[in-house]
């Protein structure tokens, strides 16, 4: 143990360091790259198809439960036709997305 100092000086860039830096800059750039939004007329097509589906899909459960619900108020058949008609909500819901989804892109 001894009170001098170390006469070793700082020690200069390895190589290998400087060549693991432009690796990991080039690897960073090509991530930025594969990560960017793609915003073109595919994106906007597919956003129109997922809302035209949502859109089937819940005007067929509220039209259905709207029909339900006027049949079961004037027939006095309470909760039977809300149910039957939610059902067949659904039904004309799942058959129409099905429609949508089989037709081939112009």
């Amino acid at each position: 143990m001894t009170d001098e100092p170390t006469v070793q000086g700082p020690v200069g860039e390895d190589a290998r360091i400087d060549s693991l830096d432009e690796r990991l800059k080039a690897l960073r750039e090509r991530e930025e790259q594969r990560n960017r939004p793609k915003a073109g007329a595919e994106t906007d097509a597919s956003y129109r198809l997922g809302n035209r589906v949502l859109s089937e899909l819940l005007g067929g459960l509220a039209g259905g439960l709207f029909l339900g619900w006027l049949i079961d108020h004037f027939a006095g058949t309470s909760p039977w036709g809300l149910m039957v008609m939610l059902f067949v909500g659904i039904g004309v819901a799942f058959r129409n997305i099905i429609r949508i989804t089989n037709r081939r892109p112009d």
